[in-house]
């Protein structure tokens, strides 16, 4: 379960949410990276992903940046998120599983994946 504002976007999501044009070509474009995704629960115009280098023991600014789209999935795992990269074709995605941790540090958002990569957008 996903504690904060992300976690009760995500149980919203049940309930359906705002639609509309753009969220139609949004949703179209995405489920051409993953047809099983459903619906988009919100999105963020503009973030930028960074991964925490341990050797320099700071964060690192990756070559990822655009819009974050949370979504639910009609497969499992059951929500997800990706950036569409305006940098280049590589988007990042990752699952919402019970193996990925959040914690909100505003204006960031940290994550690490089962992966044990350590990110931030």
């Amino acid at each position: 379960m996903l504690a904060g504002p992300l976690g009760s976007r995500l149980m919203a999501a049940a309930a359906g949410g705002p639609a509309g044009k753009g969220r139609d070509i949004s949703l179209a474009a995405l489920r051409r990276h993953d047809p099983y995704i459903s619906h988009i629960v919100d999105v963020a115009s503009q973030v930028a992903l960074y991964t925490f280098g341990h050797r320099a023991n700071e964060w690192e600014k990756t070559d990822v940046e655009g819009t974050l789209f949370v979504y639910t999935r009609s497969a499992s795992p059951k929500h997800g998120f990706t950036i569409m990269n305006r940098l280049s074709m590589e988007n990042r995605t990752e699952p919402i599983t019970k193996d990925l941790d959040f914690l909100l540090q505003d204006p960031f958002l940290l994550y690490r994946n089962a992966r044990c990569e350590s990110d931030r957008v």
